[in-house]
């Protein structure tokens, strides 16, 4: 693709990477099969290189408008379409840089700017966000359906740990810990079985807010990540391992995200690097889990893999062989590559597309009537709950409930 972008945006490290991914599209449309949101309106402009043509006209200096902003903030950032596209387009990069430029320079009518204030100081505030769900639950009765899907507690008991095992790091998240706080338990009570203490790390890794277009407060967030990741790492910490794969999506690319700030671009590189989907970490400890896990009350499992892991992380093949090696059969699913609609604040800020996608989604997950379903990311699982009743809870929670 030519592009000619204005001098503004050319002179900076963003505009370079942004002119150097669009000049990879060569349009030939593979992206539109597997694009959710083209998928159910036939527009071009709500395909990948539909926003892609959206965001050259920006960067070339066409004056912006709120079409363009509607278009691109229906964009789910699934990353479908970077499996897909044979030309290795880095269209999230791509879709981030234009979301940002295009915020600074249009802004939000008042009553949708305070919604997103609100959502990034709410969801990233865990005392906040923790009470609120407290009373969430003890109103639940109340509460309207999409709203009483609030996982159960579940078993919160986690094991002190012992000298001598090695230390590895918990990415906690800003919400999970509320919503659902039996996974990183679950968590906890696996990898101990496997050897291995856990320390956490509190805050959010700053996706939040980098996917609702504010820069400023995700790269913050990413920072203050950093900074504690890497002080634990020097001081003896075997690497990151995180249960949610939307937050580890986002810790994978603290290195490149953070390459221009010479303050943290180091530290963000090694913890990039040491970063570990909790399935990875299980699967390498397999031969000294299996002996103490009790088989599966039903070996019949539908796995939802997330957008995040099997789009962004590249994980889905490695868990689903560690699921097989569990002693689980895993039921085919149609279209799993397609998103179930959540994306973070998507299912909130979208939540017509959202509904229409965890329909969807739902019903091929349950047409082999399975008994629960197994996924890998607290966002999807709490909105998928709220179309079913149908159990879905993280695979880590099912490992934990074997173990003898």
């Amino acid at each position: 693709m030519q592009t000619q972008l204005t001098a503004h945006y050319i002179s900076t490290t963003e505009g370079q990477e942004a002119d150097a991914i669009l000049r990879r599209c060569v349009h030939c449309g593979f992206c539109l099969a597997t694009c959710p949101t083209y998928q159910l309106s036939g527009n071009e402009l709500d395909s990948p290189r539909g926003r892609i043509y959206l965001i050259k006209q920006l960067l070339e200096g066409q004056p912006a408008s709120r079409s363009t902003q509607q278009h691109l903030d229906r964009c789910l950032s699934c990353r479908a379409c970077e499996t897909t596209c044979p030309s290795g387009v880095a269209y999230h990069r791509l879709a981030d840089i234009g979301r940002h430029a295009l915020e600074a320079q249009l802004g939000r009518p008042l009553l949708e700017g305070f919604k997103r204030s609100l959502l990034k100081r709410v969801l990233r505030n865990r005392p906040l966000f923790g009470g609120l769900v407290m009373l969430g639950r003890l109103s639940r009765p109340l509460l309207p359906k999409r709203l009483a899907s609030i996982p159960r507690l579940g078993d919160t008991r986690r094991p002190p740990p012992r000298a001598g095992r090695p230390r590895w790091l918990m990415l906690e998240g800003c919400v999970q810990p509320a919503l659902a706080p039996a996974i990183n338990a679950a968590a906890a009570r696996v990898l101990a079985a496997c050897g291995i203490d856990l320390q956490a790390l509190s805050g959010c890794c700053g996706a939040l807010a980098w996917h609702l277009n504010d820069a400023a407060d995700g790269l913050a967030d990413m920072r203050r990540m950093v900074a504690q990741a890497d002080h634990a790492l020097a001081q003896g910490a075997a690497g990151v391992v995180y249960t949610a794969s939307g937050c580890g999506a986002s810790v994978v690319e603290y290195g490149q995200l953070l390459a221009g700030d010479m303050a943290h671009a180091a530290a963000a590189a090694r913890v990039s690097a040491s970063a570990l989907d909790i399935s990875d970490l299980v699967l390498q400890h397999l031969d000294q889990l299996l002996p103490q896990l009790q088989p599966p009350a039903d070996p019949r499992l539908v796995f939802h893999a997330p957008c995040s892991l099997q789009h962004g992380l590249h994980k889905k093949t490695s868990a689903e062989a560690m699921l097989v090696r569990l002693g689980y059969v895993l039921l085919p699913i149609a279209d799993a590559n397609l998103c179930c609609g959540s994306a973070g604040s998507y299912s909130i800020l979208q939540a017509d597309i959202a509904s229409q996608l965890r329909s969807d989604k739902l019903a091929k997950l349950q047409a082999g009537q399975p008994s629960q379903i197994a996924t890998a990311n607290i966002g999807c699982q709490t909105h998928l709950q709220a179309g079913t009743r149908t159990p879905i809870r993280h695979w880590i929670e099912l490992i934990a409930e074997r173990l003898s």
